[in-house]
């Protein structure tokens, strides 16, 4: 992560704020020559923020239900403290969790960051980069949900379908192609987990329509469909996204994560995730499989991000206690 942080500054990509002990991220820093100019160091235990961050985190009716007995104990957590930062516009973005599982980023998260005004659900997608150029947007597609939402509901489907074409469509800059993939294509086979899926497509273009997002959403059908025009041609009759997909919305969390890991091992694939949808703040919750250039993609990622966000979505400025 230190690492990460001075070549993101190198890159030009921002201004890194690293949350940790300063003597030991110094230390490391030293030990392994790697340069800090430029590099905020953020102690949550000493920062300035922590009486403030500490009131509010006590005025949460979660956290006075459940009796919270000492809020700096939490708060003095990285996870918790960046949460609070990116809420109040301390930051613009927080990535993090290498070294702990992933709903050590995400709680803090759900508990303090606001959710987007139509979101009914938190997910994630995952960047992914094909080593061939014929697949997606010239090798890049994003695979949604990887990682939060084991067995969505039609209308949570259509949610993330919107979610990531969102997303996608500020790293494009062009009307993303959503496919809702299953394993019939327009109704080849009929179960409840198609037909779930065909129902999401229709509500994720309703919800398109409220939002005035602009994507493309289409399904439900084969991933070989969605990403192959000689197939695409053989099982759809028209489609402005079968063969030429560059969003992937699985059925199920199994499918999606299981895509990810297959595509990254089998096919030599970069993946970048998990980038997490649905709340005010843009956020990552990185694997602890990631080396440090995935870490200075994925931290550029929230970045880009946040460009947007603060416009939409400007911070709480209440420092009034």
């Amino acid at each position: 992560m230190i690492r990460a942080a001075e070549r993101f500054y190198q890159r030009d990509l921002g201004i890194p704020i690293l949350l940790g002990r300063r003597n030991i991220i110094e230390h490391i820093a030293a030990t392994h020559d790697i340069d800090l100019d430029h590099v905020a160091i953020v102690n949550p235990a000493t920062s300035s923020e922590l009486p403030v961050f500490c009131k509010r985190l006590e005025r949460i009716e979660r956290y006075r239900h459940a009796g919270l007995k000492n809020s700096t104990e939490v708060m003095t957590r990285p996870p918790y403290f960046g949460a609070m930062m990116i809420q109040y516009g301390l930051a613009d973005a927080m990535a993090g969790g290498i070294n702990t599982s992933g709903g050590s980023l995400l709680r803090p998260m759900l508990h303090l960051v606001k959710p987007l005004p139509f979101a009914d659900v938190i997910s994630a997608c995952t960047l992914v980069e094909l080593q061939s150029k014929q697949f997606g947007d010239d090798g890049v597609l994003f695979f949604a949900d990887t990682g939060i939402v084991p067995d969505p509901t039609m209308q949570q489907l259509a949610t993330i379908a919107v979610q990531t074409g969102l997303f996608a469509r500020q790293v494009f800059g062009k009307r993303p192609r959503i496919a809702m993939l299953s394993f019939s294509t327009k109704g080849s086979a009929r179960t409840p987990s198609t037909e779930k899926v065909a129902g999401a497509v229709e509500l994720a273009r309703h919800i398109a329509q409220k939002t005035n997002a602009e994507i493309t959403i289409e399904g439900e059908m084969q991933a070989d469909a969605a990403l192959d025009p000689a197939i695409a041609q053989l099982k759809l009759e028209t489609s402005h996204v079968g063969g030429k997909a560059n969003v992937l919305v699985f059925p199920d969390l199994n499918s999606g994560n299981i895509a990810v890991k297959l595509v990254h091992l089998l096919a030599g694939a970069k993946t970048y995730g998990q980038i997490l949808m649905g709340f005010t703040r843009p956020a990552a919750d990185i694997s602890r499989g990631c080396t440090v250039d995935d870490i200075v993609a994925i931290a550029a990622l929230v970045g880009l991000q946040a460009i947007e966000y603060r416009k939409l979505h400007p911070p709480d400025q209440d420092h009034s206690e």
